[in-house]
C-alpha cells in the first residue's frame, strides 16, 4: 500500500499579472517563498506560459534560481517544464545547474503543454506535442541519468554529446506530471511519477486518485520505472486558498482576486471570441460547491481542506496563496494563518 504518512503541503503558483511594477512583483513573490520555506512547505510549484499574462515566468528556472538562494530547505519545482518548447539538450544542462544551485531541492515537473495557442507561438503543432513531449522526455532523462546524449527521433536527434555536468540527485531529481485524465493517470502511476490534479470536482479527483493508487502498487517493484527511484510517490490536490477575518468578507475579496485571475488565465481564448473558460471559472459559486475554490475563516478553511482530502485519498495538498489582486499583505496573512492553525490539524 501507499504509506498514510503525514499529509505534506505544498504551493502551486502561477506569477499572474498584476498592477505592480513586475520587479516589484517578482520580489513580493520571493518574499512568500521566503515565508513558505520559514514555515515547513514542501514544495513551491511554478507554471510555465507563454505570452499570457496568466505567467510572468515564462523562464521557470531564471526564477527558482533567484528563489533557490533565499530558502534553505523548501523544495522548488517546475509544474511544468513545457517540453516541446525546448531544446533537450539546454534543458538538461539547464536542470543540472538548478539541482545544484538548490542543493538537491529542485522537483522536475514536465508536461507536453495544454495550450494549443501557445504552442503555436513556438510553431508547433498541438497534433504533434504528444510525440515532441515523449521524444524530449527520453533524451533529457536520458542525458540525466548517463551524462551523454545520444538520441534519435522524429524531432529531436543528438550524437555523442557528453553533458560534462551531472544532476546534484542521482540518478535525477524527482519527476512531476499533472494531469486531469484517467489515460494519462495510467501512464504515469505505472512510472510512478508524483502528480497534481487542479480544475476538477472532489469526486472526479477520488476516482483518479483511486486508479492511481491501484496501478502504482501493481508496478512499484519495476524498477526501470522513470521515477522508480521515489518510493513513495506524492499525489496532490491543487486549490485557491484565501483565509480572511470571517467566512462572508474572505469569499468577498477571495472571489474580486479571482476574477482578474480568471481574466488572466483565460486571456489568450477571450481575445481570438472564445470566452467558455472564463464564464465556467468566474460562475463562483458552482466552482466553490465543487471545491475548486476555498476561502473563508481559518476554521472554515480547514474543515474545506479536511473535506478535500478525506473525499479524494490525496496525500498532498497544493495550495494558491496569491493570485489575482490580491495585496502582498493579503496573501502573506493568508499564508501564515494556514501554515499555523491549518497544517498542523493534518
Amino acid at each position: 500500500m501507499v504509506s498514510h504518512a503525514p499529509i505534506k503541503f505544498g504551493i502551486f503558483d502561477w506569477i499572474d499579472r498584476n498592477r505592480l511594477p513586475i520587479d516589484k512583483l517578482y520580489e513580493q513573490r520571493l518574499k512568500l517563498i521566503e515565508a513558505a520555506d520559514q514555515h515547513g512547505f514542501y514544495c513551491y510549484h511554478i507554471a510555465e506560459h507563454h505570452g499570457s499574462p496568466l505567467n510572468m515566468t515564462p523562464s521557470p528556472n531564471l526564477f527558482l534560481a533567484a528563489a533557490a538562494q533565499r530558502t534553505e530547505s523548501i523544495r522548488l519545482g517546475t509544474l511544468v517544464y513545457v517540453l516541446p518548447t525546448y531544446n533537450p539538450l539546454r534543458l538538461a544542462e539547464e536542470i543540472c545547474m538548478l539541482d545544484h544551485l538548490t542543493r538537491g531541492r529542485l522537483d522536475v515537473g514536465v508536461g507536453r503543454g495544454i495550450s494549443p495557442i501557445e504552442l503555436s507561438f513556438f510553431n508547433i503543432e498541438a497534433a504533434d506535442a504528444r510525440e515532441m513531449f515523449r521524444e524530449s522526455l527520453e533524451a533529457v532523462v536520458g542525458a540525466l541519468a548517463t551524462g551523454k546524449l545520444s538520441y534519435a527521433g522524429r524531432y529531436f536527434s543528438f550524437r555523442n554529446v557528453e553533458l560534462q555536468i551531472e544532476p546534484f540527485q542521482r540518478p535525477y531529481p524527482p519527476l512531476w506530471y499533472p494531469t486531469n485524465s484517467t489515460e494519462s493517470m495510467e501512464w504515469l502511476a505505472r512510472e510512478g511519477f508524483h502528480t497534481v490534479v487542479h480544475y476538477q470536482s472532489m469526486p472526479v479527483i477520488r476516482d483518479l486518485f483511486g486508479l492511481y493508487r491501484r496501478v502504482w502498487q501493481e508496478h512499484q517493484s519495476n524498477r526501470q520505472r522513470l521515477n522508480g527511484h521515489v518510493t513513495n510517490p506524492l499525489y496532490g490536490i491543487s486549490r485557491h486558498v484565501y483565509i480572511g477575518k470571517t467566512d462572508r468578507t474572505a469569499w468577498e475579496e477571495a472571489k474580486a482576486a479571482l476574477t482578474d485571475f480568471n481574466s488572466n488565465s483565460s486571456y489568450l481564448q477571450s481575445s481570438r471570441g472564445d470566452n467558455k473558460r472564463k464564464d465556467y471559472l468566474n460562475d463562483f459559486e458552482a466552482r466553490r460547491a465543487e471545491g475548486l475554490y476555498i476561502a473563508g475563516s481559518t476554521d472554515s478553511v480547514r474543515e474545506q481542506v479536511k473535506q478535500h482530502l478525506e473525499i479524494t485519498g490525496s496525500n498532498y495538498f497544493v495550495a494558491s496563496f496569491a493570485f489575482g489582486n490580491l495585496s502582498h499583505e493579503q496573501a502573506m496573512n493568508s499564508l501564515r494563518l494556514f501554515a499555523q492553525e491549518v497544517m498542523p490539524a493534518f
